[in-house]
């Protein structure tokens, strides 16, 4: 199911162009652009994701899965999804980037509860800021967070400074997407 995804992310959300580059949303430029919500929210990319998700967090003595809103969303429903198909089922959680403006005033939605053990996903890591955002606040919710998982590391220091909040793991790298794509030699 891996490499049928990574076929799928490179045809449908990975871009390269070494010569003008592309801005990041960490206000970098990069010669490599994935969107990965492209895979994610298409008929043919939804399955594989949550079940390469699942399938790396299918043994870990977790409640949830969930990030920052909205990288995070469809990776977290895909996989509880299958989560649930498995007879393992994973509740998702919804961390807001600013907090509800009436009722409780929550950062987080969903229905863990405090002492919950959790994996935050995100789709795409750079620096690691907005998924140590979503550990930050996972935690002043009362969740434990066991590990990050990733959809792309982009290999530019995201991995090293999540590693400082808890475990990290990726399903893939820049470099294997950039490996792919000169296999391939065209854009789609």
């Amino acid at each position: 199911m891996r490499e049928k995804l990574l076929e799928i992310l490179c045809r449908r959300s990975f871009r390269y162009d070494p010569r003008e580059g592309f801005l990041l949303s960490s206000g970098r430029r990069s010669d490599v652009y994935i969107d990965v919500k492209k895979t994610v929210l298409s008929y043919e990319g939804i399955v594989p994701t949550g079940r390469t998700l699942f399938e790396r967090i299918r043994d870990e003595d977790v409640d949830g899965i969930g990030g920052l809103t909205l990288g995070a969303d469809p990776l977290a429903y895909s996989a509880a999804l299958i989560s649930n198909l498995e007879g393992r089922p994973l509740d998702v959680f919804v961390v807001r980037k600013e907090p509800k403006k009436h009722g409780t005033q929550r950062w987080i939605e969903g229905s863990l509860k405090e002492g919950s053990r959790v994996v935050v996903v995100d789709d795409v890591v750079t620096t690691g800021a907005s998924t140590i955002k979503a550990i930050e606040r996972a935690r002043e919710a009362g969740f434990v967070v066991e590990k990050a998982l990733v959809l792309v590391d982009r290999e530019e220091g995201g991995r090293e400074n999540i590693e400082r909040y808890c475990r990290f793991e990726s399903i893939f790298t820049k470099k294997e997407l950039i490996e792919v794509y000169k296999k391939r030699g065209t854009q789609p």
